[in-house]
């Protein structure tokens, strides 16, 4: 079997793409998630304006599965403001089946309008925690030396 140079280009993205995610800290996944997730709400709303049905369809499908994914990951006793975000991914779960069984728009402009600051707010945590997080250095290379 012959690869072809896009082939190549392609498996090696899917590569890439598939090292990233799995060394990837548990924040960096929340971020990387919830853009994974806006990324296919604007593609489903896009869709939606062009009426095609089956690529909307496809990336309101996938971004429930995320918001899913979000739900079960989600510790709501752990901290005061868990079960207001569990109600909002309630909520947009169901605004999405909405928009995709009704070919509503509406909803799917309305799920990123809720869930756009929380992606924001989410990168900015994760910024901030980088932030006052020292880089963990071996031991015995602190001053550059092996």
């Amino acid at each position: 079997m012959m690869i072809t140079p896009m082939g190549g280009a392609s498996a090696a993205r899917s590569r890439y793409n598939t090292d990233a995610v799995l060394s990837a800290s548990p924040v960096r996944l929340l971020t990387m998630l919830y853009d994974r997730l806006l990324l296919d709400l604007g593609r489903a709303e896009a869709a939606q304006m062009e009426e095609n049905w089956s690529i909307a369809s496809e990336n309101l499908l996938h971004a429930q599965a995320i918001v899913a994914e979000l739900s079960s990951s989600l510790k709501v006793d752990l901290w005061d403001g868990g079960e207001g975000l569990m109600a909002i991914y309630a909520y947009v779960s169901n605004a999405l089946i909405s928009a995709n069984v009704h070919r509503d728009v509406a909803r799917t402009r309305e799920s990123i309008a809720l869930l756009e600051p929380l992606r924001a707010t989410w990168h900015e945590a994760a910024d901030q925690l980088a932030q006052a997080t020292p880089p963990v250095v071996p031991a015995g290379r602190e001053l550059g030396f092996a």
